[in-house]
């Protein structure tokens, strides 16, 4: 199975922000069913890992958090825009849960990024670079805000790549904790 870890936003978030697209040429915006906080890219996992990584997740003890979205970005770069990007307000619990998430990955012989973890949503992907469009892009939604989200777990998600897109679908939820007094950890069974 092709597999990835990500947060889901609400619906009324993510059609709104897929209704953000328009006037980059060679823009591939995300679609809102597939619009998520990505935590970590797992790849192809066969069942036994799967097994051995569903029960890393599920020993993961982070407190529930609140995401507040703000502004917009592009990677690499404004000059060589490729990946357009709705950012989010510094959270150390994000940061907390996405570590423990690719450690529990890495724990599983599951290979990982070496950069560092960056809380943003992927909006579109650009075919060709676009940079005075995208600017205009970034300046019209500087200021972007929606309503926080108190988010209160992490999924485990299947991709199927098929010749209409990829279709996401959730393997299984693991809560985070109620208790905001508790600090992140990985506990041992």
């Amino acid at each position: 199975m092709r597999l990835f870890i990500a947060i889901e936003l609400p619906g009324e978030i993510k059609r709104q922000l897929e209704g953000m697209g328009a006037g980059i040429p060679g823009s591939r915006w995300v679609p809102a069913d597939q619009i998520h906080l990505t935590l970590a890219f797992l790849g192809e996992v066969d069942d036994s890992t799967l097994r051995q990584l569903t029960g890393a997740l599920a020993r993961i003890r982070v407190p529930g958090f609140t995401l507040r979205f703000s502004g917009t970005g592009c990677f690499p770069d404004l000059r060589r825009p490729r990946v357009l990007w709705a950012g989010l307000e510094p959270e150390p619990k994000l940061d907390d849960l996405a570590f423990l998430v690719r450690e529990a990955a890495v724990a599983c012989a599951i290979a990982q990024e070496e950069r560092p973890f960056f809380s943003h949503v992927t909006l579109a992907r650009l075919k060709l670079p676009a940079p005075r469009e995208v600017e205009a892009f970034l300046a019209r939604h500087r200021t972007l805000k929606f309503p926080p989200i108190d988010v209160r777990e992490f999924l485990l998600f299947q991709s199927r790549l098929t010749p209409q897109g990829a279709i996401h679908t959730p393997v299984k939820g693991f809560t985070l904790l109620a208790n905001t007094a508790s600090s992140g950890a990985l506990q041992e069974n």
